[in-house]
């Protein structure tokens, strides 16, 4: 039954590479890694009711799993290529099976990766995703780039996945219906990753980070590795009209803050080429809104209140 169902998805996730001299179907896969290119590689786990709502569609399942990781590849500047996938079920569902498969190689297909290869084993719900990259040698977005001076900006919108998210566990009365109900449901079971954005931003940014675990918090990892403080103007922050028209502009804006989940790109821009980022992620049709500052005296702080307290961000192993 194992092999059925791997060969379930691999029937849906082909995506042919030239770099893949061989995929799926052997103890280990071969790959070409291009000349002249750096291999950036990351993982993350997700765990039915921890990393998304056991109300959530298979196929919204496969997206996401394979969008957060794509959006650490965007976060470093890096141009996606593989990916293996360890599948994690409580017992062989085809059906299951076939969801996660499709919303996996939807994402897939938008950005040429092939999966190359993973595991099957039985157990309570959850996927592991790796994908691998390319950026060319000294090119890759950091977090720890961030220079006094430095603008601070974000794409997109923030805080519509926390809002999604609240919907479902009852904070208002999810309504299917409603328009703002089901684009807030719909950034948190599929998220964007900014790959366009990441690869535009090389040369331009000095700092890069994917907001996953809130504003406050992934702002804190590079005010950390950079040595620097960030100060934040909560005015400036793009919210989207479904946000506010649901919960309000004050709630929206906690939100934003520490709400995490969006998986879009924060990142700092040296003052002589902020109008060069503005233009460059206009021409691709992806909002950048300029959202404070980088400051010398270390950690975050918002403009006109101060600091703020240690935003730890989600922790599985709190205590």
């Amino acid at each position: 039954m194992e092999f059925r169902l791997i060969d379930r998805i691999r029937e849906r996730t082909a995506q042919p590479r030239g770099d893949v001299r061989l995929g799926i179907g052997d103890d280990a896969a071969l790959l070409a890694v291009p000349p002249g290119q750096e291999l950036a590689v990351a993982i993350d786990t997700l765990v039915e009711g921890v990393h998304f709502p056991l109300s959530t569609a298979p196929a919204d399942v496969g997206w996401k799993a394979l969008a957060v990781n794509l959006s650490d590849l965007a976060a470093m500047g890096a141009l996606p290529a593989w990916a293996l996938l360890a599948l994690t079920l409580p017992h062989a569902d085809a059906a299951r099976v076939d969801g996660v498969a499709e919303g996996f190689a939807q994402l897939a297909r938008q950005h040429g990766v092939a999966l190359v290869g993973g595991d099957t084993t039985r157990g309570p719900f959850c996927l592991s995703v790796a994908v691998h990259g390319f950026v060319p040698p000294g090119q890759a977005l950091t977090r720890s780039g961030a220079c006094v001076g430095d603008a601070v900006f974000v794409t997109g919108t923030l805080g519509d996945a926390a809002g999604g998210l609240r919907l479902v566990q009852g904070g208002r009365p999810f309504d299917p219906a409603d328009e703002s109900h089901r684009s807030l449901r719909a950034r948190l079971d599929r998220p964007v990753p900014r790959v366009r954005a990441g690869l535009a931003l090389r040369g331009l940014a000095h700092a890069c980070i994917d907001v996953s675990d809130g504003l406050l918090a992934d702002l804190g990892h590079v005010c950390a590795a950079s040595g620097v403080g960030v100060e934040v103007d909560r005015g400036a922050l793009p919210l989207s009209a479904a946000l506010c028209a649901v919960f309000g502009e004050a709630d929206a804006r906690k939100f934003a803050l520490s709400g995490g989940d969006d998986y879009e790109l924060c990142f700092t821009v040296p003052p002589a080429h902020i109008a060069a980022v503005q233009v460059t992620l206009a021409d691709l049709g992806c909002r950048a809104t300029r959202i404070g500052r980088v400051v010398e005296e270390q950690g975050v702080s918002l403009a006109g209140i101060g600091p703020v307290p240690h935003q730890r961000g989600w922790d599985h192993f709190p205590g």
